[in-house]
């Protein structure tokens, strides 16, 4: 009678976990390191389970569309592309180009928040899943809003030109580690690529005579 009972309520059992925040907090802070480090592709399930120190099943449990989301809840974006563009379009447009560079590194600086970053980047560059998702919330709803607003042509053109720029300096300075990008300080590369934030995304073309 008694195993009977324990077989009739153990289903209900697999509902909720014990402990459930701590081990979906463990879970997604594994599977940060582990973006971070190997890239969306080589990234595993069961990988990130082990590092974790849990039942793959478990990651299944709290991330029931596998790796793709939880890959979306590690990028662990740190402000709301509404509320980034509303902080970028304040100001004078003289001075946009500055202003978006210095609220980038802002923005990722943080380690906490950096290795989500680089882990994005490196996802981006081995599948078109991240690809998408780098280029919908940079192209879409970050620089080509901020293009948009500032009434030049071919905003859309002028959003990717400027993510290009910021994605190279990710690149440079946070997953290849350039030495001078790494030492450089938030002030100086603010000087350096806020002027050419600025040409591509405001600056209007001269017509010849």
């Amino acid at each position: 009678m008694t195993s009977s009972t324990s077989r009739a309520v153990a289903p209900k059992g697999r509902g909720r976990r014990p402990g459930g925040a701590d081990t979906r907090a463990a879970i997604l802070e594994a599977a940060r390191r582990s973006f971070a480090a190997k890239g969306y592709d080589k990234a595993s399930m069961r990988g990130i389970a082990r590092e974790a120190g849990v039942d793959p099943a478990l990651v299944h449990h709290y991330f029931e569309g596998g790796k793709a989301a939880l890959f979306v809840e590690t990028l662990d974006v740190p402000v709301n592309p509404t509320q980034l563009i509303d902080h970028l379009l304040t100001g004078d447009v003289d001075r946009l180009g500055w202003r978006i560079v210095d609220t980038f590194l802002t923005v990722w600086e943080p380690a906490e928040r950096r290795d989500a970053l680089v882990a994005l980047v490196r996802s981006s560059m081995t599948s078109e899943e991240a690809a998408r998702m780098l280029r919908e919330f940079l192209g879409r709803e970050v620089f080509g809003r901020v293009a948009a607003s500032t009434g030049v042509p071919d905003p859309q053109l002028r959003g990717a030109l400027a993510a290009s720029q910021v994605l190279g300096l990710v690149v440079a300075r946070y997953v290849v580690r350039l030495p001078a990008l790494v030492d450089a300080t938030r002030e100086e590369l603010v000087e350096r690529l806020g002027p050419v934030l600025q040409h591509h995304l405001v600056d209007r073309p001269t017509t010849p005579e």
